[in-house]
């Protein structure tokens, strides 16, 4: 994205960003559901087996990446532009190694 210091932004340019980010938002609130719903499904599974699903874990933390670059871009932090415009990003940190409940 161009410097705004110095010379203006075209019209054109801020529109076609405001569509992506429109999509974003959209995406955001998608995936918002889909995380809360995924918390929920994986106590549920705690609950009934006292073991937590590891699969459903590692999901989780992809997902929670996805929204960090989704939110990066929508607040303008970031020019690149998320899943599905772009490769879907690699895990920023690993999850822990063990869930502790202290």
């Amino acid at each position: 994205m161009e410097e705004l210091q110095g010379e203006k932004i075209p019209r054109g340019k801020i529109g076609v960003r405001l569509i992506f980010t429109l999509i974003c938002l959209i995406i955001f609130y998608v995936i918002q559901f889909v995380v809360q719903a995924l918390a929920l499904i994986q106590f549920i599974i705690l609950l009934i087996t006292r073991s937590y699903s590891e699969p459903l874990r590692k999901f989780s933390n992809q997902a929670s990446t996805y929204v960090y670059r989704l939110v990066r871009y929508i607040t303008l932090n970031d020019n690149a532009r998320p899943f599905p415009f772009s490769e879907f990003p690699p895990v920023i940190e690993p999850p822990d190694e063990t869930v502790r409940f202290d």
